[in-house]
């Protein structure tokens, strides 16, 4: 068991509301039908392995399988998915895994060690032009091998307590060899898994469709027929559908008076979960454009946001709620709030943070500063936390045109360097620091940094931190990196959110999980009727 199974006793934090029927909740899992649920977000392509956003995820992963996954019932426990059994070397430098065998991808050719070794090794170590999200993650990979069609091997440069949790990661969807050998950009616009849901298709601004795979190495599953994901651009489109049960959950979240709305309207008819959620939005400053490459006038930015007083304002109106630093607040590796107030925009006395914000733009030249936010045109929690920040600058006389884009151009934008200031999210599935941290990397080294800011000493610390197993010297190492990044201002957390779920009763199988990245590939999900 490794250090991160024994400090992470966290449980997902859920709660019921509505009359949960245990009777129906215990019955057998009935087959036929097709799901249809709602997505609030259309993905910008369909590679796993170059995304960090949910849209890609929820399209995706029923069409995919991956090595391990997490048990979400004994969250944040592994189990197998393609492995059917694992050993681990004493030193904790060699992982074996024997994989299920007659797996099959969708087009019918066998599934086999290779694939899953060509995979990895595109993450790790991606071609020229191909974009891997989770190169950092998996740094500490020396050599793959795969003795037989069944066997595989990962041999290690150096010992990562949360490897396992690393191999469970659902944005490693494993590709076919051949494909990805002949065009390393094959999976952004193809899909072909091996999970239990087979592409039907796609009709961008509409939905996305899959049909029962009749050759899922897991016997008797998926339950369901097929499934079809809507989008909704409108949160109330999605709520009045979600009501009328013309689709039969939203699997990110909603907000508390969206939950309220939904009792209130239907009843025991509705399923409420909720859950702390292992996602937060940042402020991003783009360190190439003048004059936030200045970090007096990041710091003056951040100065003027109260997020303590704002935490509460928002969390009646979005999923954004609790103020904390790099780690998921109240996680084993999270900075103690006290510690957390002596940082640039997490102090409490706002009257002397504004003060000292226009003070450093005005030794910076620009106490006038007009810019433009670069935000996501997704109702929950984006909008109210673009509205927020530009009330927040106004105070200290910086004028913010606010600026929503579509998934894709939003996305786009921000990789490409083309936005001043930015709500960006970092959009983790556990808390394991390096998940976190690995959003602080030079960009050069992790494309999803978006500040673009380069740091050796940052980069040596999140290194370092890794791979070390005496969690109080780890801490003291995470510290560390927090302080660099937290005074650098490049990039800053601006609030974590809270996940509630609501699903009609008649959905089964379905789990909630403090990460809405996981447990979405339907295997197991069927609907009572």
């Amino acid at each position: 068991m490794t250090m991160m199974r024994n400090l992470i006793g966290l449980a997902a934090g859920v709660a019921l509301a509505g009359a949960m029927a245990s009777g129906a909740e215990a019955q057998a899992p009935k087959k036929g039908g097709t799901l249809n649920f709602a997505l609030s977000a259309e993905t910008p392509h369909y590679d796993c392995h170059g995304s960090d956003t949910y849209a890609t995820l929820h399209f995706a992963s029923p069409f995919y399988s991956t090595l391990l996954q997490f048990d979400l019932p004994k969250y944040p426990a592994v189990k197998g998915d393609l492995a059917e059994s694992w050993t681990i070397a004493p030193d904790q430098k060699s992982y074996t895994f024997k994989l299920h065998k007659n797996v099959t991808f969708h087009d019918g050719k066998p599934l086999t060690s290779a694939d899953v070794k060509a995979t990895y090794e595109r993450l790790r170590n991606p071609a020229a032009g191909v974009v891997s999200t989770r190169k950092a993650t998996f740094q500490d990979i020396d050599t793959i091998e795969t003795p037989d069609p069944a066997t595989i091997v990962f041999k290690m440069k150096a010992v990562n307590p949360a490897m396992m949790e690393h191999f469970a990661s659902p944005w490693n969807c494993v590709y076919p060899g051949d494909k990805i050998t002949a065009d390393p950009q094959w999976p952004k616009t193809n899909i072909l898994g091996s999970g239990p849901f087979k592409f039907q298709e796609h009709v961008k601004g509409s939905h996305v469709s899959g049909v029962r795979n009749d050759n899922y190495f897991r016997q008797g599953q998926p339950y369901l027929d097929g499934f079809k994901g809507t989008f909704f651009s409108q949160s109330a489109a999605m709520l009045n559908a979600l009501q009328g049960g013309q689709v039969l959950a939203e699997f990110r979240t909603i907000s508390s008076a969206d939950r309220d709305r939904l009792v209130q309207a239907m009843g025991d008819k509705i399923r409420i979960e909720e859950s702390s959620w292992t996602l937060n939005l940042l402020v991003v400053f783009n360190t190439k454009k003048k004059p936030f490459d200045d970090v007096r006038v990041r710091k003056a930015l951040n100065m003027a946001i109260d997020r303590w007083g704002g935490s509460q304002g928002l969390a009646r109106t979005s999923a954004l709620r609790h103020v904390g630093g790099l780690v998921r607040p109240g996680s084993p590796y999270a900075i103690d709030p006290k510690e957390l107030e002596t940082f640039p925009g997490f102090q409490r006395d706002m009257a002397k943070a504004r003060a000292e914000a226009k003070k450093l733009l005005a030794e910076a030249g620009v106490p006038n500063l007009t810019f433009v936010l670069h935000n996501r045109s997704i109702a929950q929690p984006y909008t109210p936390a673009g509205v927020f920040l530009v009330d927040q600058w106004r105070q200290i006389g910086v004028n913010v045109e606010h600026k929503q884009l579509e998934t894709s151009p939003y996305l786009a934008g921000m990789s490409s360097g083309q936005f001043d200031v930015a709500i960006d999210f970092s959009n983790l599935f556990m808390d394991e620091p390096s998940l976190g941290l690995a959003k602080y990397v030079s960009t050069s080294k992790a494309p999803e940094n978006r500040s673009f800011l380069e740091s050796p000493e940052i980069d040596g610390l999140i290194a370092k931190q890794a791979n070390m197993g005496d969690p109080k010297e780890r801490i003291k190492v995470i510290r560390q990196a927090e302080k660099l990044i937290l005074e650098s201002s490049h990039q800053v957390p601006l609030l974590w959110w809270h996940r509630i779920v609501a699903t009609n009763k008649s959905l089964m199988g379905w789990e909630m999980s403090p990460s809405h990245n996981l447990g979405q590939d339907l295997a197991r999900v069927w609907i009572n009727q």
